[in-house]
């Protein structure tokens, strides 16, 4: 499953290569949710779709396995589930052809309101004797609950597979205190744009309310990777998503840089609301996969960048905080101590938010950390969802505290 609940396809043909494409919409994502159309709220479909999915009966006329995907909690703080259809080529060999997919999750509290899915995939001529399979997914968020999905899939000749199965998404007694960002028993469609612009925020004028300066690294995981991978970018996100959704900051500024490249990508200045279409649009420029000659002539390059992007942002801020957040910068060097001391009279607290999914295979302090530290700053590392939102509720109870506020209980951002 997509880190972004994205459906992809990938086919294992030995010296076949074969590609499946969704029809007439983006070529990553292929489910719809059918809109209600019918009296009360009804959804219309296919009169056979529905008596199909409502009989129960496994139906293997065109062979696939499925195989449900477990929910698992994102770092956006929803809950996402699907499947992983197996389909062997052979069952589509033949002319050009179109697989659709229909299905309906149903909350296990309000069964008379199902939520429809549809899914359409563009496949081409295959000749009779190919081998291997094709493997389809599909993915859906939720919230907490108990769920029932029905599941089909028909190609043009109207052969069918079904499958049906209950899933049930719950946090882990751990866990209990994390507040989603998705409502119990809500089904939707996964975010198919990470960067959509975020809804608006009743912010907190009255009390105590704060501005903050937001410093992200956008860089995967693995410093030598050529490109950003889609599970990096969505908790980078997740993470500024989540610091934009905070009733009582009311104005942002946001740097974003990558280290590789030694550049800033973007800049927003005291704004009452992040730019997410904006900040992705810029992140369009990276080009991990090509290194200038001159930084690789530079050995001290990247502590220079570093050095100077920290200075000078923490030096020119008037926020009330300076939140980085970033997978580990490790370098040679760390910063250097004199560029700190022209920093010995920020007074605003500095936190650091450390996207690490593998803390075990890398313990030590990074280059950030370092000078975060240095700086009278708090760290954390951020490997799971609960982690994001425990680091976030202790960096609101100490910028509140220090600005002289009272801290508040936790607020969702479910609206």
């Amino acid at each position: 499953m997509g880190p972004n609940g994205f459906v992809y396809f990938r086919v294992s043909v030995g010296l076949l290569a074969v590609t499946f494409a969704t029809v007439g919409q983006h070529p990553l994502v292929g489910q719809n949710i059918i809109p209600a159309a019918g009296p009360n709220g009804a959804v219309r479909t296919f009169s056979g779709d529905d008596a199909i999915l409502g009989s129960q009966d496994v139906r293997k006329d065109l062979a696939c396995t499925v195989d449900p995907i477990k929910p698992e909690l994102g770092f956006d703080l929803h809950f996402h589930t699907g499947y992983e259809v197996t389909l062997p080529l052979k069952e589509v060999s033949g002319p050009e052809d179109q697989l659709t997919m229909i299905y309906r999750v149903t909350y296990a509290k309000d069964k008379d309101h199902p939520v429809y899915f549809s899914q359409h995939f563009s496949v081409p001529k295959i000749e009779d004797d190919a081998k291997g399979d094709a493997y389809l997914e599909g993915t859906f968020d939720v919230g907490e609950g108990d769920y029932h999905v029905d599941w089909m899939m028909r190609d043009r000749s109207e052969r069918v597979c079904t499958f049906f199965w209950d899933s049930t998404a719950s946090l882990q007694q751990k866990d209990k205190d994390v507040v989603l960002h998705i409502l119990p028993g809500s089904i939707e469609g996964a975010d198919r744009e990470p960067f959509r612009e975020e809804p608006p925020v009743s912010r907190d004028i009255r009390n105590s309310p704060l501005t903050v300066k937001v410093m992200v690294n956008f860089a995967p995981q693995r410093a030598r990777s050529a490109t950003l991978q889609p599970l990096d970018t969505h908790a980078l996100i997740s993470i500024l998503r989540n610091i934009s959704r905070e009733p009582r900051i009311v104005r942002f500024s946001v740097v974003a840089f990558n280290m590789q490249e030694q550049r800033v990508l973007y800049r927003q200045e005291n704004t009452e609301q992040i730019n997410f279409p904006a900040l992705g649009e810029s992140l369009n420029s990276l080009n991990l996969g090509t290194v200038d000659r001159k930084r690789l002539e530079d050995k001290h390059g990247d502590t220079g960048f570093l050095s100077k992007l920290i200075t000078e942002e923490l030096i020119n801020s008037k926020a009330d905080a300076v939140i980085f957040a970033s997978p580990k910068v490790m370098l040679e060097e760390g910063v250097p101590q004199d560029s700190l001391r022209l920093l010995e009279n920020f007074t605003a607290p500095v936190f650091y938010m450390n996207y690490n999914l593998y803390p075990q295979a890398n313990p030590w302090r990074d280059a950030i950390g370092t000078a975060v530290k240095k700086l009278r700053g708090y760290e954390y590392t951020i490997s799971r969802p609960r982690d994001l939102w425990v680091a976030w509720s202790d960096i609101v109870s100490r910028i509140i505290k220090q600005k002289g506020g009272t801290p508040g209980a936790p607020i969702s951002s479910q609206n």
